[in-house]
């Protein structure tokens, strides 16, 4: 009945933000991504740094995909707040 490729994903389990501001020389890349672990758990993948440039990483474990879904929007909205947009394609 439904196309589940068509289905909009309600809780994004990916989100890439950028800030770019030519007057201060900035150019910043965040990437976050929920993985799942072997041990039935979750990791909120970060990684960020100078568009262009390789960048940090840093991976935080959480209980399950849920709990690391709640941290990436909770992130999210803090990053936004800071200035960050979201970008389709870096």
């Amino acid at each position: 009945m439904f196309d589940i490729s068509q289905q909009m994903e309600v809780f994004p389990t990916t989100v890439d933000l950028k800030r770019v501001d030519p007057s201060l020389n900035m150019r910043r890349f965040y990437r976050m991504s929920v993985q799942p672990d072997l041990f039935g758990g979750a990791g909120l993948v970060r990684e960020w740094g100078r568009i262009g440039f390789r960048g940090q990483m840093l991976i935080e474990q959480h209980e399950d995909e849920g709990r690391a879904v709640n941290a990436l929007m909770k992130l999210s909205a803090t990053k936004k707040r800071r200035g960050y947009q979201s970008s389709s394609k870096m």
